[in-house]
């Protein structure tokens, strides 16, 4: 399996090589034929290899030039959900010049970074299934049409994790998972009055105090648990107050590293204004995928990548037309 890891992983790399004959050799080496491939909106569920090169991989290259794959985590392991299977999950960035229109989102002629997160499950040596949320909110951001004016935490880079490990850190993933586990079963739980959630902060609290949280375009990052709730949770539960999560398709971790995704993996209803949008009291859901690195027996750092493209469409906001209808900020 080890070996596999590293030949899809050099695949994965390959698909953005200058020539397209090459990149499409990486394609076919990394996904099987008939694999299913789901994407954040407005592309969604996809039948195929060759049907995910024409929508999605061949517009990518084409609107970013001499793009490059810039892996900021990539992990693998046992899915310890009920759907099983072995499993990669990664953060990465699709860097480029935006010189072309992409999904109908205007360029910049600028370098951009395209944020991604992505999981594959793996069978026989190849990708089966993959799913992929590309935040082109925050690339319309970058191209200096932010659709959602900055309301909430700063908008900026993914860095990669402090500790500089998390390419195939290799280790026992047991404990991370553990703990992330044990995290999201008590922060379901919330008191509707302090939006306060047992055990997260403190001693012993499942976050360390210096905890860093890198939000997805619309959310932003922020610093320590107050950060978290200021800049996220806290707006979250005022605009979504009975959200049920933990609806995952797949959990693994790998050293001090553990992902979840579910998709959706959150139910609610929108009851209070969110993100400049009034509340329609629709019922929604959220495709959420989490990555965390732990340390000390605690949660360090965690990247969130949140189908904001699709939650927007069922609130009845097109993002793209909102971004391309406004003045470029930048340049």
């Amino acid at each position: 399996m080890s070996d596999d890891i590293g030949r899809i992983h050099a695949a994965l790399t390959g698909i953005w090589a200058e020539d397209d004959a090459a990149a499409q050799r990486a394609l076919e080496d990394a996904f099987s034929d008939d694999c299913a491939f789901y994407f954040s909106h407005p592309v969604n569920e996809v039948a195929g290899r060759a049907a995910a090169w024409e929508t999605v991989f061949a517009p990518l290259r084409a609107a970013l030039r001499h793009a490059r794959r810039r892996d900021e985590i990539f992990i693998t392991g046992a899915n310890r959900r009920a759907e099983g299977g072995n499993w990669i999950a990664a953060v990465t960035h699709y860097v480029g010049t935006f010189a072309g229109p992409l999904l109908g989102i205007a360029p910049s002629n600028r370098l951009a970074f395209l944020r991604s997160g992505e999981f594959y499950r793996i069978e026989h040596g190849r990708i089966v299934e993959a799913r992929v949320i590309l935040d082109l909110p925050d690339l319309m951001r970058q191209a200096g049409r932010d659709p959602f004016g900055g309301l909430l935490g700063t908008e900026m880079l993914f860095p990669g994790p402090a500790t500089h490990d998390g390419i195939l850190p290799g280790g026992d993933g047991t404990a991370s998972l553990d703990l992330i586990e044990a995290m999201l079963g008590d922060l379901h739980v919330y008191d509707p009055g302090t939006g306060t959630s047992k055990g997260q902060t403190g001693e012993g609290g499942y976050w360390a105090d210096d905890m860093l949280w890198y939000g997805p375009g619309g959310v932003g990052s922020n610093y320590r648990w107050d950060g978290f709730v200021q800049d996220h949770r806290a707006p979250f539960l005022a605009a979504f107050p009975d959200r049920k999560g933990g609806n995952h398709y797949a959990r693994i971790g790998q050293g001090n590293y553990a992902a979840i995704s579910g998709w959706p993996s959150m139910t609610m209803t929108h009851r209070g204004a969110y993100l400049g949008v009034p509340a329609t009291g629709k019922a929604l859901t959220l495709r959420v995928m989490d990555f965390y690195r732990c340390a000390g027996g605690q949660i360090a750092e965690n990247w969130v990548c949140l189908d904001y493209m699709d939650l927007m469409a069922q609130m009845g906001v097109d993002l793209i037309a909102r971004s391309n209808a406004m003045e470029r900020t930048v340049g």
